[in-house]
């Protein structure tokens, strides 16, 4: 049987700063950068590339976490690993001189559990995907983890709720790969963007079959204004779309303020205000019908998040965060304190799959949309992976997901199997048997 018999990581970066790409109120200049693992084995027809997304220094340190974490695992047998991957996990976080629950060992075995997904998946010949689609119940509740969460889901809520989705399944399965998985788009409105590329970008969207729409919020209220009304003004005209568009179905668009063609608007404030300026400002904001405000505030505050919520019910505005989220217990939190109207996970931020499975279950249970947080150097290919795992198998709808993906069209050319959309701004479902969990291009001159 193959074992793991060494591993290399990667220190990978982008100039983004040069062009304002990424920028938001509280991250002006950042290097969309990735660190990198690839585990080996003994057979040479058998990797895992994982990864965990940064913004620019500091990759290096997350760097040597990744080695001390993937040392764990030098040695080991790839079938033992692979038959109950939430043990696995719990042995990558259980080394007492490491342990850590959030942080750069977190962020690190977020790179390493990726990498032993992808490994796992192309073993299998399936992508991510569908390999976890497949599981049974039983097999999807032993590869996740359940620690500290029992009191707000326990295996056995677990497998009664997978149980019940198993029925249609199949036919989940056929219809997204026949419309595609619904995305939305930043890329039109990063902060320091102006006017005149905003609305150019916006309009390019729209032909590109996009309805939702997201904007970078928080830096001067001011200019949020002028940007928000810029791009509903553009979104509500049906002089911008093209002949024969016909709106999204009214149940996708339930509860998000769209407007007259449809379309949704989405802000983001990447966490800068505090409690009672996130409310003020957003309720300065609420001409432009948001949808919701994500990020408002600090995202450990889960009261504070709790609050800011309440205050803005009556505008019709929710709120959304789990981007910083830095495990599952942060989400059960938020969850059960309902303080958020939609899940934000992030595929780098928790570690890994195995903890993201667990919070797709709770979400489910407590009926929140899970809409991943996808804008960085390879979150827009792990997160499709993880949209399609909780439409198929866990909640068993797109209808409110609609916005489950964020797409930034840059950076995809270094992957050796980029994400890619349809006409209808639907991303495409994944379906190379050797593609795993994607992997990052390295070209000579990217490693570090």
């Amino acid at each position: 049987m193959p074992s793991i018999t060494s591993f290399e990581t990667h220190d990978i970066r982008f100039h983004t700063s040069l062009t304002g790409d990424g920028s938001d109120a509280m991250n002006f200049d950042c290097d969309y950068s990735a660190a990198t693992v690839i585990l080996h084995t003994d057979s040479p027809t058998l990797q895992g590339h994982g990864m965990t997304f940064t913004i620019g220094r500091g990759t290096d340190i997350v760097c040597m976490a990744i080695k001390e974490v993937a040392n764990r695992l030098i040695g080991k047998d790839v079938e033992t690993l692979f038959a109950d991957m939430g043990k696995t996990w719990d042995y990558l976080l259980a080394d007492p001189q490491l342990r850590c629950e959030k942080g750069i060992i977190h962020l690190a075995t977020a790179a390493v559990d990726n990498a032993l997904w992808d490994m796992f998946a192309r073993y299998k010949k399936k992508p991510l995907w569908k390999l976890v689609s497949d599981m049974t119940p039983e097999e999807f509740v032993r590869s996740t983890t359940f620690r500290y969460i029992t009191d707000a889901i326990s295996k056995e809520e677990a497998l009664a709720m997978l149980r019940e989705r198993e029925t249609g399944k199949t036919e989940r399965e056929a219809l997204v790969r026949e419309i595609g998985y619904p995305a939305y788009i930043t890329s039109a409105g990063w902060l320091r963007y102006d006017d005149d590329k905003v609305a150019r970008l916006v309009r390019e969207a729209i032909g590109a079959g996009f309805t939702h729409f997201k904007m970078k919020v928080g830096a001067n209220f001011e200019d949020d204004y002028r940007r928000a009304n810029l791009i509903r003004s553009i979104i509500d005209n049906p002089n911008s779309f093209p002949e024969g568009y016909s709106p999204p179905a009214a149940g996708s668009l339930q509860g998000k303020n769209a407007g007259p063609m449809g379309c949704v608007l989405m802000m983001d404030a990447n966490q800068v205000w505090d409690v009672d300026e996130a409310v003020k400002h957003t309720k300065g904001l609420a001409s432009a019908k948001p949808w919701f405000i994500e990020e408002p505030t600090a995202p450990d505050d889960i009261l504070g998040h709790a609050a800011i919520r309440k205050a803005l019910k009556p505008d019709g505005i929710g709120v959304a965060t789990g981007e910083h989220a830095h495990n599952r217990m942060t989400f059960k939190q938020l969850l059960q304190a309902e303080a958020i109207d939609v899940c934000q996970i992030d595929s780098c931020r928790l570690a890994g799959v195995t903890e993201i499975l667990s919070v797709l279950l709770m979400s489910a249970k407590f009926g929140i949309p899970v809409c991943p947080h996808a804008g960085g150097v390879g979150l827009c290919e792990h997160a499709l992976h993880l949209s399609l795992i909780d439409y198929i198998a866990v909640s068993g709808s797109m209808e409110r997901n609609v916005l489950d993906l964020k797409y930034a069209d840059h950076l995809h050319e270094h992957f050796v199997y980029p994400c890619t959309l349809n006409s209808k701004g639907r991303y495409n479902v994944p379906d190379d048997p050797n593609g795993g969990y994607r992997q990052v291009e390295l070209d000579n001159h990217q490693r570090g």
